[in-house]
């Protein structure tokens, strides 16, 4: 039996078993995923198994870095990858993706038990608070406008041809970029 008979052979079988189950997707031609725990949960998780042009001969790809495992610490991840690897080894030349996928089932609780319930809150020492309450000041600074004296804004008014009733050439003139964002583009 080829490579290829064998993975349409398994494929029908997990179509057989995890008909109707949510937690079972087929994301690509070779590339099967099953979550574990509620959704939503901070222990959930989710384990993609891909399969290489020469499976079951060859172990297939066991992906933990999906983005919907982005809040799962690295240990946590580490440790499922490399109890299925142990798996791996034993089950080779074999249909092994159900096996798999049940291994993470049967072994869910202990897998996630270093696995927090909440996410995990940085807290900031005295001295970045500091820091960040220093960097506040000087943004204050900066955005203090500059101020003119009398004399500077009679400058400014004689300047602008105000005193003798000329007005600058484009003193009148609409700012594109301002008046599109303002009022938004029309869309015919």
């Amino acid at each position: 039996m080829t490579n290829k008979e064998q993975q349409d052979e398994e494929l029908e079988v997990l179509q057989s078993i995890y008909d109707g189950d949510e937690n079972f997707k087929k994301t690509g031609d070779s590339t099967f995923q099953y979550k574990y725990g509620e959704h939503n949960s901070y222990k959930s998780l989710v384990v993609e198994i891909t399969w290489g042009e020469s499976y079951p001969e060859s172990p297939p790809t066991i992906n933990m870095d999906t983005f919907y495992n982005k809040h799962v610490v690295p240990s946590v991840k580490e440790k499922i990858l490399q109890g299925l690897l142990e798996q791996v080894e034993d089950l080779l030349e074999t249909a092994m993706t159900y096996t798999l996928f049940e291994w993470v089932k049967e072994n869910y609780d202990d897998l996630m038990a270093d696995q927090p319930d909440a996410p995990i809150v940085n807290t900031k020492s005295e001295t970045d608070l500091s820091q960040t309450d220093m960097n506040d000041e000087n943004l204050k600074k900066k955005e203090r406008k500059e101020q003119l004296t009398k004399h500077q804004k009679r400058r400014l008014y004689e300047k602008m041809g105000n005193a003798t009733g000329e007005k600058p050439r484009g003193w009148n003139w609409v700012d594109i970029v301002k008046h599109l964002s303002q009022t938004g583009s029309q869309d015919s």
